[in-house]
């Protein structure tokens, strides 16, 4: 059976993209992305609790990440979760999920917000879908 493994959030970027290359002249970028939500509890205390997310995207969309993006800058992101796994130096085996990013849209605000109000916004900014990432060894780790 087959089915549908589709991740779509909008939130804001931690800190700024970790841009590498990897195997010659493949680019890769990992985000930090922070989503939040907010209630009010039984007793009318008003709550948060943020949840972070680790994207990762390849290709031209990962340059235009490193180069458009900073901490603070609110994102769109859309793509498919993926666990990986690895031993550790202590030959424990660690997991992580992120999600591989396919689509990825610079949204106004954050830390260049006045900027961005100035000069027309987020349209000045590329939006690219550019379809799968490439693929690669899973034992391979990412390289950061």
């Amino acid at each position: 059976m087959s089915g549908i493994n589709k991740v779509i959030i909008i939130g804001r970027l931690g800190t700024d993209p970790e841009v590498k290359t990897v195997s010659g002249d493949n680019t890769v970028a990992r985000l930090s992305v922070a989503t939040s939500e907010n209630w009010t509890d039984r007793n009318g205390q008003k709550q948060e609790r943020t949840e972070w997310h680790r994207i990762v995207v390849w290709g031209k969309l990962a340059e235009l990440c490193g180069r458009y993006l900073s901490k603070g800058r609110q994102v769109y992101a859309e793509g498919r979760l993926q666990t990986r796994s690895w031993e550790d130096q202590q030959g424990q085996k660690r997991y992580s999920t992120e999600i591989v990013a396919t689509n990825i849209q610079f949204l106004g605000g954050g830390a260049s917000a006045g900027a961005d109000a100035m000069s027309g916004g987020a349209n000045d900014f590329p939006t690219q879908n550019f379809g799968p990432e490439p693929s690669f060894d899973a034992d391979e780790e990412i390289p950061f």
